[in-house]
């Protein structure tokens, strides 16, 4: 049955009976400890390389390959070292739009996750130059996820549950490091071969420790889990948790399953999408579930209904991926091996 979630465990029982956490903003003593010894961590971190930069113009040190990804906050390249012949990415942001702190900041959270199979692996190389910061990390050569979901169908089952179980590795690695990853998409998972046999996930400027004070900056998107949406629980904001990489995940399986988005924000009575899922999931009855979810097969059902609890203490963690994998996610799967999909595979 979709929806039968499991029981609370004993941090989250405890916490909710006694109501210990309200005055923390929901977070226990234990949680808050964490989130405080990472951002600690990361401040001594930035001291550190803020003295040990490299001042130089990149063109003196690197020369440039070709084009692997361009934001809207920098661009990345691939760079070869002018004299050992190394390869590697560097991403550069200019400095009118990126200040010495934040730069630092993105740079020391990839250093201080340390190395990871599912992450971008980053050197610990800075460099100021004129007009610019940048920084080194391993190069991943085929694009970003989001040029492989088809829309309308998504990605081969096999492909769907490698880059869902990968990308759950990874998220556990950073929130076991005291922080919330925030920006999980598609633009975000760099693809390591044309079989999408392996993704890492990159770009860390987003990342915070657990429990800093956020406020929704923008409109919801998809990814934006509902708490995020409501009026925060402290005048400052809410206190982040690994919840809201959880709903991320959530939404991106599910588009990684249907090539579709489930809807466009998380806002009740605003969204008829989000409405409709929201009365599956009170009825729990076949009948009531809506269009996007068809196809889906049991299994998926119930991790999604865990993983996009509107409630996020009751929200399955991103670890909870591992226990579904090698079962069906799909009612029909037609697929052939690879990323080709049968020419006329159906769409309930």
């Amino acid at each position: 049955m979709p929806g039968k979630q499991p029981k609370p465990g004993p941090a989250e029982g405890a916490a909710s009976e006694d109501g210990a956490e309200d005055s923390l903003g929901g977070l226990t003593p234990e949680e808050l400890q964490q989130g405080q010894a990472a951002a600690l961590a990361l401040e001594d971190r930035m001291a550190l390389s803020a003295q040990t930069l490299v001042r130089a113009e990149v063109e003196q040190l690197y020369r440039e390959v070709r084009p692997l990804g361009q934001g809207r906050f920098g661009r990345v390249v691939l760079v070869t070292h002018r004299e050992k012949g190394t390869s590697l990415a560097l991403k550069q942001l200019p400095k009118p739009s990126t200040s010495l702190r934040s730069f630092l900041y993105e740079f020391c959270v990839g250093l201080a996750l340390g190395p990871h199979p599912a992450i971008v692996a980053a050197y610990g190389i800075g460099i100021e130059s004129a007009g610019s910061y940048s920084f080194l990390t391993e190069p991943v050569l085929h694009g970003d996820l989001i040029a492989l979901i088809q829309p309308k169908v998504g990605l081969p089952q096999p492909a769907a549950q490698r880059c869902a179980a990968q990308l759950a590795s990874a998220l556990e690695h950073i929130h076991a490091h005291g922080l919330v990853y925030r920006d999980l998409k598609p633009e975000n998972v760099l693809v390591c071969d044309p079989a999408c046999q392996h993704v890492k996930l990159a770009d860390f400027g987003h990342t915070r420790p657990r429990g800093t004070l956020l406020r929704l900056a923008g409109p919801p998107i998809p990814y934006t889990a509902p708490e995020l949406c409501a009026p925060p629980p402290l005048p400052e904001g809410l206190p982040i948790q690994p919840a809201l990489d959880a709903w991320a995940l959530g939404v991106l399986v599910f588009c990684l399953l249907t090539g579709y988005f489930p809807w466009d924000q998380p806002l009740e009575d605003t969204d008829p999408f989000y409405e409709d899922f929201l009365a599956w999931r009170a009825s729990g009855q076949a009948q009531d579930r809506p269009q996007p979810w068809f196809g889906l097969a049991p299994a998926a059902d119930t991790l999604l209904w865990g993983l996009l609890d509107p409630h996020p203490r009751r929200r399955s963690p991103v670890g909870a991926i591992q226990g579904y994998l090698g079962q069906p996610w799909r009612q029909r799967d037609r697929e052939a091996s690879g990323l080709e999909v049968e020419a006329g595979e159906a769409r309930q």
